[in-house]
């Protein structure tokens, strides 16, 4: 793959890995050019640690997680956002459209961003490996948070690209020629790579701001890849774990569920500078009409009842004559913003998953009180404990729905994970049975033939 088998040495992970591409001009970024030997860089954790920091820059300015990537690009591909530039060249309206093609240049910038930064944490876990004089707490811990970035990214291609390829090297003879793993396959790595992070991870945060990934974090994301694997039990456990916590609580504030030291955020993306407003904001915003690129679909729209406070403090509308649009309004700060980063993980959804995961396995009493605690904040009133499963299960898809709208591509993941993608061929014209995946980049096949056979449908 040409982004993960660039011959590159560690220094190119200190720098500003400035390779932020929002959905306007997604392009090919090319890998830093500055180089300095493996074992200046590992030294020591501190240089180390720099080494990681350029990894979480690259997950903020363009990666899967970053607020203004493919978060928007599933919202536009199932039925959370309309897209409102049809002449557009860029891909996106290929993606809104259910048009895709293998050589969307869209489509190929989340695969190699990803790739990327996959090859990033391979440099890491090598690195710490590999280092003499770094202390063994020191190499464990950040070579566990590399990889749990890399099980994060891993998990995301997973669900988008289905059998895809699975590099844990640097090495260019491996990597040139790497075959696909099988997305069944790749789920089972990723839980045992995550088995693996656990124990190497505090509870404890390194920054306050909750900017870095703990052992909570990993607990959450392995209790996805459970769900998403069947294995509903071990689920539960993993998210029982989560939700005792002390660290975390329920925000009951609307007005500051995406506040950055409100005690529901289990991890965040933090801006490139002091100041800077999120992705997700600019991504979002209009005070015009018709909006230039997005808007919130009258499908989501017109799912929320008005006793539900998140219409009221999550979108904004905005009415010309008879018409009125509706924008997702989460983040507040265009400018000069001192209290919003990019949520990526809140306690929100671990309530929302144990519910699926106890709701699977007909535990209704017990799960129904995880998913009230979700509705009653938002001015909805409680389920019955004796609501039927599969009524169960369509309350707790619709409230992902509403909870998460924008969020981390939130609707395709869940439409997918409860075998619900079908629901958009009332909605999306297009909609076809093997749209549950996207094609693998055209350029990535005509550099490793190995990646063939292309995802059925294209």
């Amino acid at each position: 793959m040409k982004t993960t088998i660039k011959t590159l040495l560690y220094a190119g992970l200190i720098g500003t890995m400035s390779i932020a591409v929002s959905c306007e001009k997604m392009i090919d970024a090319e890998i830093p050019a500055n180089h300095i030997a493996s074992e200046m860089v590992f030294a020591d954790a501190q240089t180390a640690e720099a080494a990681l920091a350029g990894i979480y820059a690259g997950l903020w300015s363009n990666s899967p997680v970053a607020g203004d990537q493919l978060s928007l690009l599933l919202s536009l591909y199932t039925d959370d956002l309309d897209f409102y530039a049809p002449s557009a060249t860029n891909g996106v309206n290929e993606i809104f459209r259910n048009q895709l093609i293998p050589s969307n240049i869209v489509v190929y910038g989340q695969w190699a961003s990803a790739y990327q930064l996959i090859y990033y944490c391979n440099a890491v876990i090598e690195g710490c490996e590999n280092s003499a004089s770094m202390s063994v707490q020191d190499k464990n811990r950040i070579s566990a948070e590399a990889l749990l970035i890399r099980s994060l990214l891993f998990s995301y291609l997973q669900q988008v690209f289905g059998d895809i390829p699975y590099p844990v090297t640097t090495n260019y003879l491996i990597n040139q020629s790497i075959s696909k793993t099988p997305s069944a396959e790749v789920l089972e790595r990723i839980e045992s790579d995550l088995d693996d992070v656990i124990p190497a991870l505090s509870d404890q945060y390194r920054n306050t701001e909750r900017i870095y990934l703990n052992k909570k974090s990993a607990q959450l994301l392995l209790a996805k890849v459970c769900m998403l694997r069947n294995k509903y039990s071990e689920a539960e456990d993993h998210l029982k774990t989560v939700i005792q916590s002390p660290l975390y609580q329920v925000q009951n504030d609307l007005t500051k569920t995406f506040k950055k030291s409100s005690t529901n955020m289990i991890w965040q993306l933090k801006p490139a500078n002091s100041g800077d407003a999120t992705k997700e904001i600019f991504a979002y915003y209009f005070d015009y009409v018709p909006p230039y690129n997005y808007a919130l679909s009258n499908a989501l729209v017109s799912s929320f009842s008005t006793a539900d406070q998140r219409k009221l403090r999550w979108m904004i509308p905005v009415t010309v004559g008879s018409t009125t649009w509706y924008r997702a309004a989460k983040y507040k700060n265009l400018t000069g913003n001192t209290d919003e980063y990019s949520v990526v993980l809140r306690i929100e959804e671990a309530y929302l998953l144990l519910a699926e995961s106890l709701a699977k396995q007909g535990k209704i009493a017990e799960a129904v009180p995880y998913l009230n605690t979700i509705r009653q904040r938002a001015g909805l009133n409680a389920l019955p404990v004796t609501v039927a499963p599969d009524v169960l299960l369509s309350e707790i898809l619709t409230e992902n729905r509403k909870e998460f709208f924008t969020e981390t591509g939130h609707r395709f993941f869940d439409l997918k994970r409860l075998n619900q993608l079908d629901q958009l061929s009332s909605v999306k014209p297009n909609w076809k049975a093997s749209f549950e995946l996207w094609p693998i980049p055209e350029k990535e096949l005509l550099l490793n033939p190995n990646l063939k056979p292309q995802n059925n449908g294209y």
